[in-house]
């Protein structure tokens, strides 16, 4: 199942002065002379509202504001444009076309002043490859300046936050420890911590929040795919995230950031929610961001877990498996111009059909260990960081069941888990 929006309760409605016919693959943007109108929608039953969408709570905050923009390709908010139509009689007729904008078009309408934008790894179009340096740029939409903090810099620099009044931050996240929205969410907080810049955080829900599980962070092996002593799949919203990292003075030297979370309405964490826009490049359905806290460890392996085709973590092989069943061949795509194993034929598992998870498994990474030849290498240099510890390692090698390897997470786990409730906003 691909993305489908599924919250539309909030809507704005551009009047446009213009004419325009519709098609089929016609996108409606806004007329540059257009004069909005918020208006609220009846909504049947309860259907979840993000927090960019939660307009009331936060436009009086930042109304008035200089502000820098922390976003990427996910945030946005759903957008209802009134166009010119010609019917068959040849007629004008008023029309309507349903669509999200970014948050950076949303806010430039409001009586404040959006200075520049600051994007995360995969860049402010979500296009670049994992872990690809991204330069600083100028959007061509706005003219506004992108600082990259997945270039350069990590952390926005005291420069880079002159001038400015608040930073707002719009990410969509999706659970899982080594995805590095939250790291860059750390650096953030940071950054304005130290220069006494207040932060809000339009929160989102989390797409794999109903469980809570895997192995907890070893502060040993911190990186930038894990900087918190937290579980692979923590189970919280980027906003509960945040007030975690606040809490527990994760940041450096303790500091504290001046933060605001802007809530979700009418979630609870059992409800199951689709993206209205795929978060990374080598994350395209439903499907593959369930399982994705299971298939992520393959990134710290010689396995291919997808890239390179349009089933990215659905599926996983090498050329080295034994050659029967499902095969495949990785070729460079967006979001993987060089794949593991490219150009080679592929032997393994296709995990598309595979019913809906909710917990985090060993069973896909224990049997691609298993089909591995021994001399044919299998770990990599980051499995350690994307395991969050040495151990796992070695478990795997010396051959332990998943049940004999969970018992060993469970105390550290529980533990995860005591902490985590105290910064929860969400049933």
């Amino acid at each position: 199942m691909f993305f489908k929006n599924t919250v539309l309760l909030f809507v704005l409605t551009v009047l446009s002065c213009g004419k325009l016919a519709k098609t089929e693959d016609q996108s409606f943007k806004p007329n540059e002379t257009a004069q909005d109108s918020l208006v609220s929608t009846t909504h049947q039953g309860k259907k979840i509202k993000t927090g960019a969408e939660n307009f009331e709570a936060y436009l009086p905050l930042i109304n008035g504001k200089k502000i820098g923009v922390v976003t990427n390709q996910t945030g946005v908010v759903p957008y209802t444009f009134r166009y010119t139509s010609v019917n068959e009689n040849g007629e004008d007729e008023p029309a309507y076309a349903t669509d999200t904008i970014s948050i950076v078009d949303f806010l430039l309408k409001e009586p404040n002043s959006v200075k520049k934008i600051f994007s995360p790894e995969h860049g402010f179009r979500g296009q670049a490859d994992a872990a690809e340096h991204v330069a600083d740029g100028v959007d061509v939409t706005t003219g506004l300046p992108i600082i990259s903090l997945h270039g350069k810099t990590r952390k926005p620099l005291p420069e880079h936050l002159q001038g400015l009044d608040m930073m707002v931050f719009d990410i969509q996240d999706v659970g899982v420890r080594f995805y590095t929205y939250i790291s860059t969410l750390h650096y953030v907080m940071e950054a304005c911590a130290e220069n006494n810049i207040p932060l809000l955080v339009l929160d989102r829900p989390n797409p794999n929040g109903h469980y809570v599980d895997g192995p907890v962070l070893e502060m040993a092996h911190k990186s930038f795919v894990g900087m918190h002593p937290v579980a692979l799949v923590h189970g919280m919203t980027i906003g509960e995230y945040a007030q975690m990292i606040n809490g527990e003075k994760w940041l450096k030297n303790g500091v504290q950031c001046d933060l605001t979370i802007i809530p979700c309405l009418n979630y609870t964490r059992d409800m199951a929610y689709s993206l209205p826009v795929k978060p990374s490049p080598n994350l395209p359905n439903d499907k593959a961001i369930n399982l994705y806290p299971s298939l992520g460890l393959f990134e710290g392996t010689t396995i291919n877990a997808g890239r390179g085709t349009d089933f990215q973590f659905q599926r996983y092989g090498a050329p080295f498996f034994p050659k029967a069943g499902f095969s495949y061949t990785p070729k460079p795509n967006a979001g993987a111009k060089h794949p593991k194993h490219e150009g080679k034929l592929c032997y393994g598992m296709d995990l598309s059909q595979e019913p809906e998870l909710d917990h985090f498994t060993l069973k896909y990474i224990i049997d691609a260990y298993k089909k591995t030849p021994k001399g044919e290498a299998f770990f990599g240099p980051t499995f350690t960081i994307h395991a969050g510890s040495e151990t796992l390692q070695k478990q795997l090698e010396q051959g332990l069941s998943e049940e004999a390897i969970r018992i060993t997470w469970q105390e550290d786990l529980e533990h995860f888990k005591q902490v985590r409730a105290r910064y929860l906003l969400y049933p």
